[in-house]
């Protein structure tokens, strides 16, 4: 494969065109699967950033090059652009604003049972952390209060490297992971039966 990335962007509009034209896209949630079971595009399928991340030769290998990535809105399909595109698969596009963006659009989203999107529950674990960081500084011993300022550094270090280890750690926590958990073997089936185009081997 060519080592030039030639990865492109895609607004809601423009996905919902290409969808329209049957173009034979691969669409791909890259969110957690509880965050896939509350709401997603019609037609996409389920493969968490942390698996991405883990079996990124073998996607890129087996995937082809209308692959579309999504997530709630961008941050994760960027990054799984990177993995994919640093193990060979560099033709990949990345929804602009996520499936937010796309249901604002009025694109066609499927909903299931309720739950709070990645974004919302990091911001609850800081904020819970900083504040408790605070009062336990002032109530039980002010050591406690260096818990607030390691949640500052990481979501300084955050910020600066498009990452965030709190959203890694609570993607795999009980709530986060859905009546079912993909697996590589499971959504190369899934995407192999419904579209033909991934390589089986």
């Amino acid at each position: 494969m060519s080592n030039t990335t030639t990865i492109t962007a895609l607004e809601p509009t423009e996905l919902m065109e290409r969808i329209s034209a049957n173009d034979n896209l691969v669409l791909i949630d890259v969110r957690s699967r509880a965050e896939f079971e509350s709401a997603h595009i019609r037609g996409a399928y389920n493969v968490p950033l942390s698996l991405v991340a883990e079996h990124a030769q073998e996607f890129a290998a087996r995937l082809d090059s209308n692959v579309v990535l999504v997530c709630q809105s961008g941050t994760r399909a960027a990054q799984a652009r990177e993995r994919l595109s640093t193990a060979g698969l560099d033709t990949a596009s990345v929804l602009l604003g996520g499936t937010a963006a796309y249901q604002e659009a009025g694109g066609d989203v499927v909903y299931g049972k309720h739950r709070w999107q990645m974004e919302r529950q990091v911001r609850m674990a800081a904020g819970s952390l900083v504040l408790a960081g605070f009062i336990g500084s002032r109530t039980i011993a002010r050591p406690i209060g260096y818990l607030s300022a390691a949640v500052g550094c990481g979501l300084t270090f955050s910020a600066l490297s498009d990452s965030c280890a709190m959203a890694q750690v609570l993607s795999r926590m009980p709530w986060n992971r859905g009546s079912v958990t993909p697996t590589l073997e499971s959504t190369i089936n899934n995407i192999s039966t419904a579209t033909g185009t991934v390589k089986l081997a």
